[in-house]
């Protein structure tokens, strides 16, 4: 990609994560951590990767993106309202009782998703079936779905994974999001994934790792993943959980914790600083 269209994407990712700061303090509840280390992947996907339109929303052809790790809808949410599919002035309403904008994406009252998720483990075996559907239509679509690395300790993800690779699923790319931390603490000491790469090569995978805040190397995965043929991709990202917040960075607490007015002006302060650079004021 060309110097612009990476600062393009920087501008992009540095409001995704404002959003996510701005829905996040307005519910008093959610997800920041994990939404702020795949930041950049949302972006690229919803910017750049996918075929989708938000003025047609349920298009058959569009690509598929299923967040499997449903918790860190404030990130989607962020990512498809700047995208246009609905007004970024909505994302404070967060969790709210009569907002459309619940902790878990609901593919029913949010234009642009298509599953609803939030049970961990669950949203790659329907982003599996999406896959194996279009290949028994004929269609040419893609599949994109994304995990965190606390999600694939579930059993059932392993499950799809084989079913993944049985199917020759060449239009699916499973993306692990392995900033290292889940709600308990390090996942090594709650129970290890790892190797993560080498266990999605064991289980048929083409497997690519990359730096998750890197949008060159994120295009140049996605590139790889369109080229392969006859079996499916995965991507681990190695990312930074809390990233471009200084305090939330690498800390597990803030999983599943929402910023006070104190920390929310921090976290803006910072935020727009970045924004700020970037575009040169």
């Amino acid at each position: 990609m060309t110097a612009s269209e990476k600062k393009q994407l920087q501008i992009l990712a540095a409001k995704v994560r404002m959003g996510i700061i701005e829905s996040t303090h307005g519910a008093k509840a959610g997800h920041p951590g994990g939404s702020l280390s795949a930041t950049e992947m949302f972006t690229y996907l919803y910017f750049k990767e996918l075929n989708i339109d938000p003025k047609n929303p349920k298009n058959p052809d569009r690509d598929r993106f299923v967040l499997s790790k449903g918790h860190t809808a404030p990130g989607l949410y962020a990512a498809l309202a700047h995208r246009g599919f609905f007004p970024v002035e909505d994302l404070p309403t967060l969790r709210h009782i009569d907002s459309y904008l619940q902790g878990h994406p609901n593919m029913n009252t949010v234009p642009g998703v298509d599953m609803s998720t939030g049970s961990l483990g669950q949203g790659i075996s329907v982003a599996v079936g999406m896959a194996l559907g279009a290949k028994k239509q004929n269609k040419d679509f893609r599949v994109y779905t994304l995990l965190g690395d606390g999600e694939i300790q579930e059993g059932q993800v392993w499950e799809a994974c084989m079913a993944a690779a049985h199917y020759k699923l060449d239009n699916l790319v499973v993306i692990v999001d392995n900033n290292g931390l889940q709600i308990d603490g390090n996942i090594a000491d709650v129970m290890s994934p790892y190797p993560i790469f080498d266990k999605l090569v064991a289980f048929g995978f083409h497997t690519i790792a990359i730096d998750g805040h890197d949008f060159d190397a994120i295009e140049k995965a996605l590139a790889q993943a369109k080229k392969t043929k006859g079996q499916p991709t995965a991507i681990v990202m190695q990312t930074v959980k809390g990233k471009d917040v200084s305090y939330m960075e690498n800390d597990a607490g803030w999983h599943g914790k929402a910023p006070n007015d104190a920390e929310y002006e921090v976290a803006m302060t910072e935020l727009k600083a970045i924004l700020s650079e970037l575009e040169g004021n």
